[in-house]
């Protein structure tokens, strides 16, 4: 008995002649391997549609091409390769092709004082674009740390002060009983609110860039910020955490400005989005500041 001819219904001519933006999938598993670490990803595969009168796209095509992601180190030539491979195998149907992938980058962070270090996943995706000869690589990555209100450490300031006045006046100062109220509840009346905050920068890279420097802007970002959030700690760790927070007060806003200045000094990227949120510990809701920066090429 002959082989039956499979049915292609991708290939039919469609009723509605329409072109598509973008077809593909979304939340492919894959492995991809990211600064010698081989780490867990989804990944976003798709092109564009734009003959109107193609029925769809061949998704099998774009999986198989997403093979290349574990067998080399995540790079933008990688992804150019992968999103030429899309187009070629779609010779007449697409002219823009993209990828997306995401995961968590691993980094192993020291404690601020003693010799204890630990795991700290940072979210990323790293996003292709690639339209006739047009190449793009995007890079988004989240970045946690720890924010104290100025304005609820000046009132908690203002505070002390005033137990300070209530508990010494018309009395002799004398050192040791200041010592000993400093270090004592009854001297520290009031506290300022820290909260967990979170970064997510945006950054678009120079076309000429060869490898993706997503350690160097989380270390930039995290030393601009003063107050990463820590792993292992001892109490040694924990007060300097707390000298850390105090020395660098911020509302969202300062946040913002300082990630852009320090980011937009960067070499290697042509365009930076920030955007922090400072989930209140105050409040209900969420401050929320967003800065946007786009290097003149003219």
């Amino acid at each position: 008995m002959n082989a039956l001819t499979l049915p292609d219904v991708a290939a039919q001519v469609s009723r509605q002649t329409l072109p598509l933006d973008w077809v593909g999938m979304c939340g492919i598993a894959t492995p991809v391997l990211i600064d010698g670490q081989r780490l867990s990803a989804t990944a976003d595969a798709g092109v564009s549609l734009d003959d109107g009168e193609a029925r769809g796209i061949h998704m099998s095509r774009l999986y198989l091409a997403l093979g290349l992601l574990e067998e080399r180190p995540l790079s933008p030539s990688l992804m150019r390769q992968i999103l030429k491979q899309f187009l070629d195998s779609h010779e007449g149907l697409s002219v823009a092709a993209s990828l997306s992938v995401h995961t968590d980058l691993l980094l192993k962070r020291p404690a601020l004082i003693s010799p204890l270090m630990g795991w700290k996943g940072y979210p990323v995706s790293i996003e292709a674009h690639l339209k006739n000869t047009m190449f793009h690589v995007e890079l988004k990555i989240q970045i946690p740390y720890s924010s104290t209100c100025p304005c609820s450490a000046a009132l908690s300031r203002q505070l002390i002060q005033q137990q300070f006045v209530d508990d010494f006046a018309n009395k002799t100062l004398e050192h040791a009983e200041i010592l000993a109220w400093l270090g004592s509840s009854k001297g520290i009346v009031a506290t300022p609110h820290s909260q967990r905050s979170t970064a997510t920068l945006t950054l678009r890279l120079d076309a000429d860039v060869e490898e993706l420097p997503l350690q160097s802007f989380i270390d930039e970002a995290e030393a601009a910020l003063g107050t990463a959030v820590q792993t292992a700690v001892k109490r040694a760790d924990e007060q300097a955490f707390a000298l850390a927070n105090g020395q660098n007060l911020m509302f969202c806003e300062d946040a913002a400005r300082r990630l852009s200045t320090a980011l937009a000094r960067s070499p290697g990227i042509t365009a930076l989005e920030v955007r922090v949120v400072h989930a209140e510990s105050l409040h209900a809701h969420d401050a929320v500041a967003q800065s946007r920066w786009t290097r003149d090429l003219s």
